[in-house]
């Protein structure tokens, strides 16, 4: 029984320092990915929408971007996708606009989830969390805001209301 016991201690024990030691190499080998950090430059990055054109973060400079990080299994996300969904019909052609990242789902539930919401922004994919690394995502959603010039004015993280996200889309108008 004793011997048993060790045995489950030293398996537990082990694991830990296999996380430890993976969150470090993990966090010291990323040095060259540029980190998101409020009031400097937003890092930039390239990634495919839902019908495979490529979106340049870059290309957007002169325009504000309401960057918003979601799953399909996040259930604030997909109650404020269609506050997002009814302010980028108001916002778009006042030069601010909604990219919203999903982290590493496959193409179908993206799909299905934009469908059933009806979703008219661009969605695009992080495979495999890159972006959402360098721009620091923990729990989901999580929203940066982005000026004209590409700098970081605000992050959010959580739910937002229609009003809230109305009033950030208001902030990065040019």
């Amino acid at each position: 029984m004793k011997k048993k016991r060790l045995m489950i201690r030293a398996v537990i024990l082990l694991l830990l320092g296999a996380a430890v030691a993976y969150t470090l190499y993990a966090n010291f080998t990323k040095d060259d990915v540029q980190k998101a950090v409020v009031g400097e430059k937003a890092p930039d990055f390239v990634l495919e929408d839902m019908n495979g054109e490529k979106h340049r973060l870059s290309d957007y400079e002169g325009q504000g971007v309401f960057l918003n990080f979601w799953g399909t299994w996040c259930k604030p996300c997909e109650r404020e996708m269609p506050y997002m969904n009814n302010q980028y019909k108001q916002f778009k052609d006042k030069g601010v606009t909604i990219l919203a990242v999903n982290v590493g789902e496959s193409e179908l539930a993206i799909q299905k989830f934009a469908d059933r919401h009806g979703l008219e922004f661009p969605i695009l994919k992080d495979p495999d969390g890159q972006v959402m690394t360098a721009y620091k995502i923990g729990p989901l959603p999580a929203t940066y805001m982005i000026d004209k010039e590409g700098k970081i004015v605000k992050y959010h993280t959580g739910q937002l209301t229609e009003d809230m996200i109305k009033d950030l889309m208001e902030q990065v108008k040019p």
